[in-house]
């Protein structure tokens, strides 16, 4: 039988805690869960119209989300428009709180970018934000056509799940936000001079979204050239 002797001896808590990192001891705080889409709600749930669709032009199909960005006091939120044909992130607004105005501001920064979009799908998850009579009266108006996921399935909206964690990975994390500040300068910076200008796709044949789009619309001018020239 092993005989275990016990020793009473004061210990520096700054040593004690060198030798608790080095026995990988350490203790890490549980990190808090910020829900972002609220579903339980009164408003008209629209039918997933990306189920039988295949994409095949810019503005065809966009897609919106919300994500948080955690600061060292709080949270600031973060709504991005993507059209689906490119993955450009085309709309976007940084807000303290998930509203409707936060949705909308993103919409409307989209609708600047790109101008007329009548017959564009737009697809979301069910969130009331998403839902609220104000935002699909704007899509409407917008001559958008709302679409939204299933329930409890985030693949409905994978591309744009994808850019949050190619934002939070790249950047967010890295950067290690300390204020309102910090995120107003450097979100910005990452969608437009990074992800849209920089950020090279698999499926976009290994070119960022900017390239991408420029590409398809110098293609489009050369083929409106030759069919108005005189035969």
């Amino acid at each position: 039988m092993t005989e275990a002797i016990c020793r009473e001896r004061r210990v520096n808590h700054k040593r004690v805690s060198r030798m608790m990192k080095a026995l990988g001891l350490t203790v890490r705080p549980r990190r808090r869960w910020v829900a972002t889409t609220q579903s339980q709600h009164g408003y008209r749930i629209f039918p997933n119209r990306l189920q039988r669709i295949t994409i095949e032009r810019i503005n065809q199909v966009w897609a919106g989300d919300i994500t948080y960005i955690r600061l060292r006091h709080g949270f600031v939120y973060l709504a991005v428009i993507l059209d689906l044909y490119s993955r450009k992130v085309i709309g976007w607004a940084l807000g303290r709180r998930i509203t409707s105005d936060l949705t909308l501001a993103a919409l409307q920064v989209a609708l600047e970018n790109r101008g007329s979009v009548v017959g564009c799908i737009y697809h979301s998850d069910r969130g009331v934000q998403y839902a609220s009579a104000e935002y699909v009266g704007a899509l409407k108006q917008a001559g958008l056509e709302p679409s939204m996921s299933r329930k409890g399935n985030p693949y409905d909206n994978a591309y744009v799940e994808s850019f949050m964690k190619t934002l939070k990975v790249e950047e967010v994390y890295l950067k290690d936000y300390r204020t309102y500040a910090d995120v107003v300068e450097g979100v910005p910076r990452f969608i437009e001079a990074v992800y849209n200008a920089k950020r090279l796709h698999s499926g976009l044949g290994y070119k960022s979204p900017d390239e991408y789009e420029n590409e398809l619309r110098s293609r489009l001018q050369v083929a409106n050239l030759f069919n108005t020239c005189p035969v």
